[in-house]
């Protein structure tokens, strides 16, 4: 039987198996060496910085769980504030470990140890059944965060919070929800949404301690003058990727397009994060982000080289630690301090 004229040509257009495992394994080891190259990139800028000066650099709190309250209720306002915080803040008992956690754990303190160690911004995911998620993975109650949070209130006077809460994508918003958080947090305790919040102190705020984002997929959002907040007051420019040297500087373009604190009515995020991306091999999240976790001092340090500081908000990162605290706080004490000057 003769073969079809065209059966030569389906041949050579059929994809070899062997040559699609080689270029997959090309492409990996071409993304291995992106990786080293901005690690090496990042650590080189840090290097030639020398100590990663910065206003305020040197600071440190006397206490990390009572730091706004050192520097003054009466004179700290809320614009003023370089709020520390933590991405996916209720993920230290997530999936099961050793097994799951390892691709979705980003906090091993509980949110209280946050709180007390210094995290003044919390981001909370839920799902349908006020479980905390992130991603397909769930764990304890909504409850257990609102306890740590209110436990941290009953311990503090003068200290604020910033609590976001989000329905996580792909899932449905837990039925009625915000007077759920209403209910739990209490009245006494939540900042209304007020656009002139930003200008008050802390002083002028207390005892009201609790600026509550709530952001439903699908829920109506909170209004002006109800006790809680909605998704237009926190903004970010959120980067998915694993590539350290790209999120930092992506951070400091998006950053240099906010106004100044002075000048704006939201909280904008700066997230010192880099996370595991599915077509690379390295996809537990404490490796791949701490290609730029230890650079924070770095990025503030930029910051104000290139003369950002009057935009800087809110810092965010995975796995918080007092010397990322200590370094938010420092520049919140030098505004607070030129201020007065």
């Amino acid at each position: 039987m003769s073969s079809s004229p065209n059966s030569s040509k389906d041949d050579k257009n059929k994809k070899n198996p062997l040559d699609a495992m080689g270029a997959f394994f090309s492409a990996q080891v071409e993304r291995r060496k992106l990786v080293t190259t901005q690690k090496q990139a990042l650590a080189t800028r840090c290097s030639s910085s020398g100590d990663c000066e910065f206003p305020g650099s040197g600071h440190r709190p006397a206490d990390r769980k009572t730091w706004m309250s050192e520097l003054g209720p009466e004179k700290l306002r809320v614009y003023q504030v370089v709020w520390p915080g933590t991405h996916d803040s209720a993920t230290n008992k997530i999936g099961i470990p050793f097994i799951t956690r390892p691709f979705a754990q980003c906090q091993s303190m509980s949110v209280y140890e946050q709180l007390a160690t210094g995290c003044r911004l919390i981001d909370v995911r839920v799902q349908e059944e006020r479980r905390v998620c992130h991603g397909v993975l769930a764990t304890y109650s909504v409850d257990v965060v609102l306890a740590d949070v209110k436990r941290f209130l009953a311990e503090t006077t003068s200290e604020l919070v910033v609590l976001e809460v989000r329905t996580e994508f792909g899932h449905d918003d837990p039925p009625e929800f915000g007077k759920y958080l209403v209910e739990q947090l209490g009245e006494e305790n939540l900042i209304r949404q007020d656009d002139g919040v930003f200008w008050k102190t802390v002083a002028e705020l207390l005892p009201r301690r609790v600026i509550c984002v709530w952001k439903p997929r699908k829920s109506p959002a909170p209004g002006h003058g109800e006790p809680l907040w909605s998704a237009r007051y926190l903004k970010d420019n959120w980067i998915d990727t694993d590539l350290p040297e790209t999120k930092f500087e992506s951070n400091l373009k998006f950053l240099g397009q906010q106004p100044n604190v002075a000048d704006r009515r939201y909280f904008y995020r700066v997230e010192n994060t880099v996370t595991p991306q599915a077509d690379n091999p390295v996809l537990c999240v404490k490796p791949v982000t701490r290609r730029i976790h230890g650079y924070a001092r770095l990025f503030l340090a930029e910051v104000f080289a290139k003369g950002l500081g009057d935009k800087l908000q809110v810092f965010s990162t995975d796995f918080i630690d007092g010397d990322f605290v200590d370094a938010c706080a420092g520049v919140t004490k030098a505004r607070v301090d030129a201020a007065a000057a």
